[in-house]
């Protein structure tokens, strides 16, 4: 069994990760997509490339299974920040956990009981340390669940997490740190992540340690912020960045802005993609746009994969 759960919470975020293990002679690929067709460009180069295994560390909002059609083999549960719970039995009904509890995660009910609002509880531990009757415990909250599966591609790692549940960077933490075990047991050559979007705690833990980070812009000024903010990450943690233009022929100035802003701060400009209905059709279908169609946009996205490719000869 390859499951092994990380302590130390991580951070993360949205994009397509290639990265390279030294030690290991894996090399990583995130692939961050400031856009809605997320799962395209992860899942395409996933049915192109040999001997890797993927990753969906977009815990919050997970879809790279949809193209990818993963059968899991193994299914764990991922506990997150411990809860409140009131022992009815114990609590005197004084009120004080109420007054104290500043997320108003302390209801009381018809019946003139206190209980907890799973939903709104963030684990603080004040209405414990207040209770006078010691009614209050912290219980194991289970935030979600992450799995191993198989693909026709290979092996993938991937999570879903819970509803209004937080510790996403621990999650992806733990779902990078079982793709690596499998990479290094069945000894993989890459790892290819569609990370989390933004550039918060899950961005941060998908990208620490990759190779390349492949970010997928469209030409709007939202799409060209997103980017900026992303490579000023990127930079930060000194990671090398690409970038791919999608719809590109959609707004043609804007694209001109993002190919100069690539210039200028010395970003290589990995490809440029075309606006196709053919890809909403593959999406539509379940399947990658490799294995849909032979398409301009195939041959592009094929065109791409070879220049990831090269940076790392």
């Amino acid at each position: 069994m390859f499951a092994k759960e990380v302590k130390k919470p991580g951070y993360e975020m949205a994009m397509v990760i290639i990265t390279k293990n030294k030690e290991q002679k894996c090399r990583f690929i995130l692939i961050n997509v400031t856009n809605v067709e997320k799962p395209l460009t992860t899942a395409a180069f996933a049915s192109l490339a040999k001997n890797k295994v993927m990753v969906d560390c977009d815990v919050d909002a997970a879809d790279l299974h949809i193209l990818l059609h993963p059968e899991i083999k193994e299914k764990f549960e991922f506990k997150g920040i411990p809860k409140a719970n009131i022992s009815q039995e114990k609590c005197t009904r004084c009120g004080e956990c109420a007054k104290v509890c500043r997320y108003d995660a302390v209801i009381l009910s018809f019946s003139s009981s206190y209980f907890i609002d799973k939903f709104s509880c963030e684990g603080c531990r004040v209405c414990m340390y207040v209770c006078p009757a010691e009614a209050i415990s912290m219980e194991d909250n289970i935030a979600g669940q992450w799995y191993i599966s198989e693909t026709k591609y290979g092996p993938m790692v991937h999570a879903k997490l819970g509803i209004a549940e937080e510790n996403l960077g621990k999650l992806v933490s733990v779902v990078r740190e079982n793709a690596k075990l499998i990479a290094e047991k069945e000894n993989c050559d890459l790892i290819i992540i569609d990370g989390p979007p933004g550039i918060g705690c899950p961005v941060i833990a998908s990208i620490t340690g990759v190779d390349i980070v492949l970010i997928v812009t469209e030409p709007t000024l939202s799409g060209l912020h997103d980017m900026e903010r992303v490579i000023e990450l990127t930079k930060h943690f000194g990671v090398k960045t690409c970038i791919i233009i999608n719809k590109c022929d959609l707004n043609i100035d804007m694209t001109e802005r993002i190919e100069d802003y690539c210039k200028k701060n010395s970003i290589q400009l990995a490809g440029k993609i075309e606006f196709d209905p053919i890809i909403t059709e593959s999406i539509a279908n379940r399947k990658t746009i490799i294995e849909y169609s032979d398409s301009k946009i195939t041959l592009n996205i094929k065109n791409i994969w070879e220049f990831i490719q090269n940076e790392f000869k």
